[in-house]
């Protein structure tokens, strides 16, 4: 018996009991389509995750104010972060290449008459760069302005619409802060708010001297960002900033730091971790199906050997070896979990868009999750497929023939 003749009757088989045969493949078709949609959504929140580390900058630290110590019990009061400190960490920390002071406070902005409250940021030139963003409009001030206290704001991207005022148009206006007349020189690009209560698009930047001497009149900063050189020397910046704010702070050996150093990248890498391991676990209860499909198929597989006894004698009897039966039953069931899988993969793909389309969920839909899916319902069927095409070749010829 030729190949091309065993895959021939193999395929009239299926195409015989149409109805059976797709509700055979269901399984296939629901395991292989949430393998996709399953492992889709999770590479899609892992990709949302690196971006937002990218957006928030992956070697950056912020150091804040912490509280003191008095005997080893902490003071209800926190300690402030000065200029001073500022200083301190530029001249003598190694491994840094930025220190960025922040000066901020949620303050009313009124333009015409229009007032918003937002977090304006009083801060130094190198915020826009070391943060990562980049104006749409506009530009940023400079040093110069810094020092000469220049009335000059460059808002967040959310700031316009908040302030019904288009993007482009707004450069060059007047808008309000604490009674203080500002100029509008730039906008900043898109942030997004990274999950959490802060969103970055809804503040505005000020010079830091002009914050200090004429908008806040106080120099306790409310954090200090520090840029690493590289991802490498995360670990000892981190270490010489300690070192630097514990001399700068006169606290002895043994006491607690009356500050607080954050990587933001750590945050960012936990949720990572949750939603790698959640992609395992929805790809993992995917595959149940997957078995269960498979299971299903094998159950039909062997009805079928039991339907088809007489004709198996038959074949048997005009020439068919062992070989030829097994393989026959072995097409049938990889043809169920082949064509099963195509169809899960395109139902899956199309779910993940869905999801991605109303939801607003982040999907990727991965190339190798459709290939292994491919292969994994390609094994399910050689796999449970096997022992029914084994019960089918070694049927006795007479007993077959004499089966009703």
């Amino acid at each position: 018996m030729l190949v091309g003749e065993i895959i021939r009757v193999a395929l009239e088989a299926l195409r015989a009991n149409k109805l059976r045969s797709l509700l055979t493949m269901l399984g296939i078709i629901i395991g292989v389509g949430a393998v996709i949609t399953m492992i889709a959504l999770g590479s899609g929140a892992q990709k949302s995750v690196q971006d937002r580390i990218q957006a928030l900058g992956p070697t950056l630290l912020s150091v804040y104010p912490g509280q003191s110590f008095m005997r080893g019990v902490a003071s209800d009061q926190r300690v402030s972060l000065t200029m001073d400190d500022d200083t301190a960490l530029a001249n003598n920390a190694r491994f840094v290449t930025a220190v960025v002071p922040e000066l901020s406070r949620s303050l009313q902005v009124q333009k015409g008459n229009l007032n918003i409250n937002v977090n304006v940021v009083g801060t130094t030139p190198a915020y826009v760069p070391v943060r990562s963003y980049r104006l749409t409009a506009g530009r940023t001030f400079t040093a110069g302005d810094d020092a000469a206290r220049r009335r000059f704001a460059v808002i967040g991207s959310a700031v316009p619409d908040m302030l019904n005022a288009n993007r482009d148009a707004i450069i060059g206006q007047e808008i309000m802060i604490r009674g203080i007349s500002f100029e509008v020189i730039g906008v900043l690009s898109e942030k997004g708010s990274q999950g959490s209560f802060f969103n970055p698009d809804e503040q505005i930047l000020i010079p830091l001297e002009t914050a200090r001497y004429r908008v806040m009149g106080t120099d306790r900063l409310r954090s200090i960002t520090v840029q690493a050189a590289d991802l490498n020397s995360m670990n000892l910046a981190t270490l010489e900033i300690e070192r630097v704010l514990r001399r700068q702070h006169k606290i002895r050996p043994g006491q607690d730091n009356d500050f607080q150093i954050r990587n933001q990248t750590d945050i960012l890498s936990t949720l990572q971790q949750t939603t790698e391991t959640f992609k395992y676990l929805l790809a993992g209860i995917a595959a149940v199906s997957l078995l269960v499909g498979g299971i299903g198929i094998m159950n039909i597989m062997l009805v079928s050997v039991t339907e088809r006894t007489r004709e198996i004698g038959v074949r048997k009897a005009l020439g068919a070896t062992q070989v030829n039966i097994m393989i026959q039953f072995l097409v049938e069931a990889l043809v169920l979990c082949l064509l099963g899988g195509l169809i899960g993969v395109l139902l899956g793909s199309l779910g993940a868009v869905v999801l991605s389309r109303l939801a607003h969920w982040n999907t990727l839909i991965s190339p190798l999750a459709i290939l292994l899916a491919f292969v994994f319902s390609a094994a399910v069927g050689l796999f449970f497929g096997i022992w029914p095409a084994r019960r089918a070749a070694s049927l006795d010829p007479i007993d077959a023939l004499r089966y009703e």
